[in-house]
């Protein structure tokens, strides 16, 4: 048969709940539906589909598809049949319209049914994928399932318009001090580039923020890639698939995050999805002429699916031992002798003390370096001066001797060797290789949840209410090898674990423990309090600086939080951007004066919770301390810290970044961050832009109160300046 057979079907729609704003119409040969902020076109005459947001973006052709293990690649373009129909629903985000595109008729006897969800009162849509067998006996396989493709043969394309229009690639986890790449379409050369972005990515104007957020809404079984290709056209992408299945191994040949260290660091392919029907992960589009609205969204869309923790009460603060004590090496600098002097001199910080009890959150535990009874002797003593303990453990890996696993797992009988994961070789997976090196194991394991237990009851002989918990990814590394056969994907066996991890947490230490993430993947996101914005933050202003390291400075976490302030609030209550240090960071130069107030300003902007890694018994740190750390009004902000909102996206890997960040409050905040070292930033603001009330304002330094400038009732602008290498925090008092 050389000419495809058309079929349509339309279920009509009584819409009789008031304030409807979604519509339904037919041309000869699409429906059409769409609500205030998109529109979907289904051909079906092609099968495919359409988006048309708010803001400009368009998707045009879009296919779906499968790469099924014996029967290969099926695409919707190339079915023979496409019948769509539509329902009303009413769910926990509120009531809307699904589209449901049903594509059939090819030669692997699969039907490919994909739904896209509309709300009435929400500006995002959803979409996924569902492929059935139909012949009797087929079972199908993936590791490749993908609701949205565009590509040249469908004629397919992604579009944003603008002068300035940029791609968003994000790397999957928050390890390797690798950069949130912003491509950009070449002015002169019209450079064409290509990659790869995990769980969510975006594309947006660079100078009128208007854009496209897209990403993963489910996180309990595929790892989420969104593989684009942009064309030579300013603003064009011919190539783009989100799909279920990404894994990808790091490449010391390319550069970090650009396929080096930006992946999922695995060893072996993804696991794959069996069944008479298998499933895409369910994918969120939200285009708006605010692409911070649409990022928002996001975060509160993954919560009404996955739900979140919330956190009763002033949020922590804490005092952490890695900026000081040479852990990995057990260089001994500190424990056990001095620890003491650190909770001596914190109680001395009035303000610091003022909203929770501080926490002694003792870094690298695992390593053995402290014994529970000491530590359990120290937690009574921080007890009486009103501060409280903090535990430190790696969940889902071990640091071992390389090719040495018969040690045991800690709390069981189990050897390394009976938990380690394994390659596509069947080797010993090490998450960090090298001699000393640490070894990803199963968290589907009897022995990790021994493991665990063993772990949260030395947090419990402490007394700790604080978790910090790391090196998460390597749970999340797909196997050759996993103990319950039943759990077929390194995300699986991860949500798994983590959700394990909680409860035991839960009924161990009780469910009023604050638990914050370090090095781990974003999603899911529900078993905890906070995450690390970036990697370790060491406190120096640019990566580039002589004799600090060439990562974890200042500037380098900045830039990945102009992309991530949105998580706040959101997916977890607070985020981390790490401690704060007064004067260095273990055997690194010292910090200026100017350093350490910039970094504070950093943390407030991200929402951040306060936490430290001074050591104190050095003179200039502590006298530091009593003029920073126990500020009145810093210490007022981090007992309820919120996210600043960008005023503008980092751009580029240049270290000469200017950021400005605005916080509505009943006394605004604004912040401006000027990472180059040669030129000024200067920053006209718009009343309007920030929302503020029509009258006088007073400009006052945030740290020490004094007035800097006045805003007139009626002024619809000012300028701000910040000096080179430097960033200011300004409260806009109103005058009654």
């Amino acid at each position: 048969m050389n000419s495809k057979i058309y079929l349509f079907s339309l279920l009509l729609l009584s819409l009789s709940f008031q304030g409807y704003t979604q519509q339904l119409s037919r041309t000869n040969d699409s429906l059409v539906v769409h609500n205030q902020t998109a529109k979907v076109t289904a051909n079906f005459k092609t099968g495919s589909v359409s988006y048309y947001f708010d803001g400009g973006v368009v998707l045009s052709n879009t296919t779906a598809e499968i790469n099924e293990i014996q029967t290969g690649l099926l695409s919707t373009g190339s079915c023979k049949l496409h019948q769509a129909t539509t329902e009303t629903f009413t769910d926990r985000i509120g009531k809307g319209i699904k589209l449901i595109l049903t594509h059939s008729g090819n030669d692997q006897g699969i039907t490919l049914i994909q739904q896209i969800t509309l709300y009435q009162d929400q500006p995002y849509l959803f979409t996924d994928l569902k492929a059935v067998a139909t012949r009797q006996e087929q079972v199908l396989e993936t590791r490749d399932i993908s609701p949205l493709v565009v590509t040249p043969t469908q004629k397919g394309r992604l579009f944003q318009p603008g002068e300035q229009p940029r791609l968003l690639d994000v790397p999957f986890d928050n390890d390797n001090w690798v950069n949130i790449l912003e491509r950009q379409w070449g002015n002169t050369d019209h450079t064409v580039f290509n990659g790869i972005s995990y769980e969510y990515a975006a594309v947006y104007d660079n100078q009128t923020l208007a854009g496209l957020v897209m990403g993963s809404l489910t996180h309990d079984f595929w790892k989420t890639g969104i593989v684009y290709r942009a064309a030579r056209q300013t603003g064009l992408t011919d190539s783009l698939k989100i799909y279920g299945g990404a894994a990808t191994e790091d490449n010391s040949s390319l550069k970090p995050a650009y396929g080096g260290l930006d992946g999922t660091h695995d060893h072996t392919s993804h696991g794959t999805m069996t069944g008479k029907m298998v499933s895409s992960p369910m994918i969120y589009l939200c285009g708006l002429k605010d692409v911070r609205k649409a990022f928002l969204a996001y975060g509160e869309a993954n919560v009404s699916r996955n739900g979140k923790l919330e956190w009763k009460g002033s949020a922590p603060v804490y005092w952490n031992s890695f900026g000081v004590e040479g852990v990995l090496g057990n260089s001994g600098v500190m424990m056990p002798k001095d620890l003491g002097k650190i909770t001596d001199f914190l109680q001395t910080l009035s303000n610091f003390n003022a909203y929770s009890k501080p926490v002694l959150s003792i870094d690298s535990y695992d390593q053995a370096i402290y014994t529970t009874d000491l530590l359990s002797s120290f937690g009574k003593y921080a007890k009486k001066k009103n501060q409280q303990m903090g535990f430190y453990f790696i969940p889902f890996a071990m640091w071992n001797w390389k090719n040495s696993f018969d040690n045991k797992i800690p709390g069981s009988e189990y050897t390394l060797r009976d938990v380690v994961l394994r390659d596509k070789n069947g080797e010993p997976i090490a998450y960090k290789d090298g001699e000393w090196g640490a070894y990803a194991m199963d968290p589907t394991h009897p022995a990790i949840r021994l493991f665990i237990i063993n772990q949260l009851e030395k947090a419990k002989a402490i007394g700790a209410r604080f978790l910090k918990i790391d090196f998460l990814t390597a749970g999340a590394l797909e196997s050759t090898k996993r103990y319950d056969p039943k759990v077929r994907t390194g995300m699986q066996a991860y949500n798994q674990g983590m959700k394990m991890l909680k409860s035991l947490t839960d009924s161990i230490l009780g469910p009023d423990i604050f638990i914050t993430q370090a090095i781990s993947p974003v999603f899911p996101h529900q078993y905890a309090h906070t995450r690390f914005i970036s990697t370790d933050v060491y406190s120096h202003l640019r990566d580039d600086q002589k004799g600090f390291p060439h990562y974890g400075s200042t500037q380098a976490s900045m830039a990945a939080g102009s992309h991530l302030w949105w998580v706040q609030g959101t997916l977890w209550p607070y985020t981390n951007l790490d401690v704060s240090i007064m004067k260095n960071f273990q055997k690194n130069p010292d910090l200026t004066e100017k350093e350490v107030k910039v970094r504070l300003y950093a943390m407030m902007t991200m929402g951040s919770i306060l936490g430290d890694g001074s050591d104190f018994r050095n003179k200039l740190a502590a006298e530091r301390a009593k003029i920073y750390l126990d500020n009145k009004d810093l210490n007022l902000f981090f007992s309820a810290p919120r996210a600043f909102t960008p005023m503008n996206f980092a751009d580029g890997e240049s270290f000469d970044q200017q950021l400005s960040f605005y916080l509505k409050a009943a006394a605004p905040l604004i912040s401006m961050f000027n990472f180059d070292l040669q030129k000024i930033y200067n920053r006209k603001w718009l009343r309007a832009e920030i929302g503020l009330l029509n009258k006088e304002y007073l400009l006052k330094d945030f740290l020490t109160d004094a007035v800097l400038g006045k805003i007139e009732k009626g002024q619809d602008s000012f300028v701000l300046t910040a000096k080179t290498g430097d960033a200011l925090l300004i409260k806009l008092v109103p005058v009654n």
